[in-house]
């Protein structure tokens, strides 16, 4: 078409040529500029709706990165770039805030296995390597919770997710016994990665990883870049769940976590490990 023919090259023809050589009205040619204009900012104005909604929906918790994985669910394609722009400066719509982690001090090692992985987060199957590790989360009357929780390295998904009143190795094999009756088949030669901490290099804990042919690795003592995944997991589980809501008792803590870890996480949320698939879709070649 003419018209898009002048509005790509007018800077090098310059706009009154090309409009005299092709013998067309500067009126007809700059209202045809308008309507794009008008079409424009409608179409803009429909991508800041679903936005918003979507931004909405979640509680805040999505940056642009997941903000532009459901736009392409609604079938709306945008770059990364276009999505921080309209967010960040056009909405002024921002991720929640997550607190700032305290600095570490590096600890002495005690009884440990060696470790394994060497910050080699990456397994070329399902239940091939595990992750485990304890955080603590509050109650509104002040008294503490402990979480353990497995994920997996191959697709990051959470494969069993218990809270307790005590940090205590039977939490710990109370959840590794979760994560292996959630499992169709049972996991061979199966690493299971942790830190150093008393619960995971306990009498009970160690002899029941043997009798279910489960190989220890342990992070370095004090270094929580060795088990990465982990950190990355509970860094995200309270920016988006803990660190926005208040609970009053054991089950309504409990049943926020479950649906959290099970649903939102594993079937919901998109990671940018799986290619900015959720792990359940990783999991089983989906999308």
């Amino acid at each position: 078409m003419a018209y898009r023919f002048i509005e790509k090259h007018h800077k090098n023809f310059g706009t009154r040529w090309l409009l005299k050589r092709m013998g067309i009205f500067p009126n007809a040619y700059y209202n045809y500029l308008k309507q794009n204009k008008v079409a424009y900012r409608a179409k803009r104005s429909e991508i800041f709706r679903e936005i918003k909604d979507i931004y909405h929906e979640f509680g805040g918790i999505l940056g642009h990165r997941s903000m532009r994985v459901f736009l392409a669910r609604k079938q709306i394609f945008l770059s990364k770039t276009t999505v921080h722009k309209y967010m960040n400066k056009e909405l002024h719509l921002q991720c929640v805030c997550r607190r700032k982690r305290p600095g570490y001090k590096k600890g002495h090692a005690h009884t440990i296995f060696p470790n394994l992985l060497k910050r080699n987060f990456v397994a070329d199957k399902a239940n091939q390597v595990w992750c485990t590790d304890f955080t603590y989360v509050f109650l509104t009357n002040g008294f503490m919770r402990y979480n353990c929780t497995i994920i997996d390295l191959y697709d990051r998904s959470v494969i069993a997710s218990e809270t307790g009143k005590w940090i205590t190795s039977d939490l710990a094999i109370m959840t590794l016994e979760k994560a292996l009756h959630s499992q169709k088949k049972k996991p061979e030669n199966l690493i299971l990665h942790s830190d150093q901490g008393s619960q995971f290099s306990s009498i009970q804990f160690i002899s029941y990883c043997q009798k279910h042919g489960i190989t220890q690795s342990m992070s370095a003592a004090g270094c929580p870049y060795d088990n990465a995944p982990m950190e990355r997991y509970y860094n995200t589980f309270k920016a988006e769940l803990i660190n926005r809501f208040n609970f009053r008792t054991d089950e309504e803590l409990t049943h926020a976590i479950s649906e959290y870890a099970y649903v939102w996480y594993n079937q919901v949320r998109p990671l940018s490990y799986n290619d900015y698939r959720t792990p359940y879709e990783a999991r089983y070649g989906l999308a």
